[in-house]
């Protein structure tokens, strides 16, 4: 088996444009987070010397962004109920006014579907953790997508303390990020929102979304509510913050 080499995007600058060789394993509509679509595509540009990509024999097998901020300061005590979106804000916020990042938060780790299963996961965190320790930052931060959970209408708050004989959580994303040292925070209660018109959820899911009320949907974390009278519905999803200190 060819070795499989992790290093950051700054070592290899010539792997920035081939990020998107591999689509996610996200479902369509969580394509449509407009803070998302705003900020991810400038965090490997911004940040590439805690951005990690993974090759072997030249091909790109993974790839894994983070995102610097200062935390806390007078105006961030607790980490943001609105996760992912917010953390995504406050780091451009930051570098928009030349502040001086302390800590960093993971963004997403992709794997390539032909390289799942062989641990690749745990190795592109670690690398993440040490790219981060490098800049002197105290914590790496994550807000978690704990896409183990496959009944929408149970409370994240109540998901993640499922476990295992063993003492880990049962969900594989929170496990690996427990194996690596990280301890959980608090749920994010609005970590990601996504709206839309009835005739964009129904183009994004293949769904009906012709009844007032909460729809079910594949691998939505919770439910989507629809209001067929105002012809629109929201996701609001929760993710979990955790914290790995350096």
């Amino acid at each position: 088996m060819s070795e499989i080499v992790i290093t950051t995007l700054a070592e290899r600058p010539e792997y920035l444009e081939r990020m998107y060789e591999f689509a996610d394993a996200w479902p369509e509509f969580m394509h449509n987070d407009p803070i998302g679509n705003a900020f991810m595509g400038q965090v490997p540009v911004r940040f590439p010397d805690q951005c990690v990509v993974a090759t072997e024999d030249g091909e790109l097998v993974a790839h894994g962004r983070s995102i610097p901020f200062v935390f806390p300061d007078e105006n961030r005590a607790e980490l943001p109920s609105g996760g992912w979106d917010r953390v995504l804000h406050w780091g451009f916020a930051d570098l928009r006014n030349g502040r001086e990042p302390n800590v960093s938060s993971a963004l997403e780790i992709l794997i390539r579907p032909s390289h799942l299963g062989r641990g690749l996961s745990h190795e592109m965190l670690r690398a993440m953790r040490t790219a981060v320790k490098a800049k002197g930052h105290s914590a790496l931060f994550a807000p978690v997508r704990p896409n183990g959970k496959t009944d929408a209408d149970q409370p994240m708050t109540e998901y993640i303390k499922q476990l295992r004989p063993d003492g880990l959580p049962q969900d594989p994303w929170l496990r690996v990020h427990v194996r690596a040292g990280a301890t959980i925070v608090k749920v994010a209660p609005r970590s990601m929102v996504i709206a839309g018109s009835l005739a964009e959820w129904r183009e994004w899911t293949g769904l009906p979304f012709d009844t007032t009320g909460d729809v079910i949907v594949p691998k939505a974390l919770v439910p989507v509510h629809c209001d067929v009278r105002h012809d629109h519905a929201v996701y609001v999803e929760p993710n979990v913050w955790m914290r790995h200190d350096l």
